[in-house]
């Protein structure tokens, strides 16, 4: 009984650490681009190549290039879009107006103070 206590007490600890990891982070999407992203076969010998929008989102110390994870999902989101958005290894997550978004971050970069 004694033991039980101190085991309870070390997964309540572990829990409350991993839930802190997903914290939300404020940004601004800044601007968009089209980028090649790979190619598609559409027979035997044609290929065409696919194009996927990446996006720049800024935040007070950061600054990422997100891209979206399939070609065929081609929303456009608007710049200056205020976001809250958490990390997820090399995923963000986040919801404009109502509805979830999942974002691959293929660069970051640091903001420096001046």
């Amino acid at each position: 009984m004694k033991t039980r206590f101190p085991l309870l007490t070390l997964v309540l600890l572990f829990a409350l650490t991993c839930m802190a990891d997903q914290k939300t982070t404020s940004g601004t999407i800044v601007s968009m681009q089209s980028v090649d992203c790979g190619t598609k076969k559409e027979g035997k010998k044609k290929t065409s190549s696919l194009t996927c929008q990446q996006y720049l989102v800024h935040t007070a110390t950061a600054e990422y290039q997100i891209r979206q994870k399939k070609s065929e999902a081609q929303e456009v989101l608007q710049a200056n879009t205020q976001i809250e958005f958490t990390l997820d290894k090399d995923k963000m997550k986040f919801k404009v107006n109502g509805k979830k978004y999942e974002f691959l971050v293929v660069g970051t970069s640091a903001i420096g103070s001046k």
